[in-house]
């Protein structure tokens, strides 16, 4: 049975890929997740407000009456917090690159045009085999139309795409008017891929300090039902890639999403929890489904309940929902 998949023009010897996390910081670490048998691994996440503060030495203004507006700058880590630089982020992509074969991607998190373009260069300089844009934003300014919002984050793409010629996959939010719009958009701007979806770390309240403080929580396996639904309803309509993230904790979960459509499933909080080594355990699985249900190959199975191919093309839109809400058996409380 063949696993092997392709991934933005990328051959993989897997469809499990180590989305970007803490893991990849070391080299070490990442050498295990090939001998593991990944299939690719996402770099952590470059800060745009790095490459700010490195390039433009923006860091006094930043800092400088954070008390004067809600969303006090204040809470952006300290330049000397970054686990690295913009040039120690290049030298660890050649470094992986000269210990490992399989493929690396880098990841670069902001939501502005500007420094991107720059440092996308760069990265394709230091070896990196693809890049992973993700664009986590959260939109405040009550004076600012959702339709400009979409606007930068399409200019964002087609710059770093138009400067350079390793292949660009788009991490993004669901909160789009309409995510099959945008999914053709990007595809149109130059993207090879989109992954689906960014999460959202939302901010907690500390009770004893009355300070709001960051508050990490790792995904479970229900995450994975909103990638997996627009997977299905965008596989076959765009000629992009998918990459399914968020919720991918079993075989079972990757073969889920390969069945919408998915070329990858990436995992973080799966291999967290439970280790580097756990990819065998979820490839495993994989092979045993395949094996079970007489697939030779993961290409003859993915996409095959995509909303094109289902026989119940409904199920992944607003009929099911009404279904499901008028079906739950109504239990009687004691």
């Amino acid at each position: 049975m063949e696993l092997n998949t392709t991934y933005l023009g990328l051959q993989l010897r897997s469809p499990l890929v180590a989305s970007a996390s803490p893991l990849s910081e070391r080299i070490d670490n990442i050498k295990r997740l090939e001998d593991a048998g990944a299939g690719a691994v996402v770099l952590y996440s470059l800060f745009e407000e790095q490459l700010r503060q490195e390039e433009q030495s923006l860091y006094h203004h930043l800092s400088a009456n954070t008390d004067s507006h809600v969303e006090a700058t204040s809470y952006f880590p300290k330049p000397w917090e970054f686990r690295v630089n913009s040039q120690g982020y290049l030298e660890h992509i050649r470094k992986a690159k000269s210990a490992v074969d399989l493929p690396i991607i880098a990841s670069l998190n902001g939501t502005t045009p500007g420094n991107w373009v720059k440092f996308a260069k760069e990265i394709e300089q230091a070896g990196a085999d693809a890049l992973e844009l993700n664009l986590y934003s959260l939109p405040t300014d009550i004076e600012t139309p959702g339709a400009q919002i979409e606007q930068n984050d399409i200019d964002i793409v087609s710059a770093v795409c138009a400067a350079i010629q390793i292949p660009v996959a788009v991490k993004l939010s669901p909160f789009f008017s309409n995510m099959a719009n945008m999914a053709k958009r990007f595809d149109t701007a130059g993207a090879r891929g989109l992954v689906l979806f960014n999460r959202f770390y939302q901010p907690d309240i500390d009770l004893d300090t009355l300070e709001v403080r960051p508050n990490v929580l790792l995904s479970t396996p229900q995450a994975m039902r909103l990638p997996l639904r627009w997977i299905a309803i965008l596989y076959g309509h765009v000629s992009l890639d998918f990459a399914a993230t968020s919720g991918v904790h079993s075989g079972s979960d990757a073969m889920k999403l390969i069945l919408a459509g998915a070329n990858v499933t990436m995992m973080a909080s799966a291999l967290l929890k439970q280790g580097i080594d756990y990819v065998r355990t979820v490839e495993r699985e994989l092979l045993s489904w395949m094996e079970r249900y007489e697939y030779e190959s993961v290409a003859q199975v993915r996409g095959a309940l995509s909303q094109i191919h289902c026989a119940d093309p409904s199920a992944f839109e607003r009929a099911q929902y009404m279904r499901a809400l008028t079906n739950y058996p109504m239990g009687i409380a004691p």
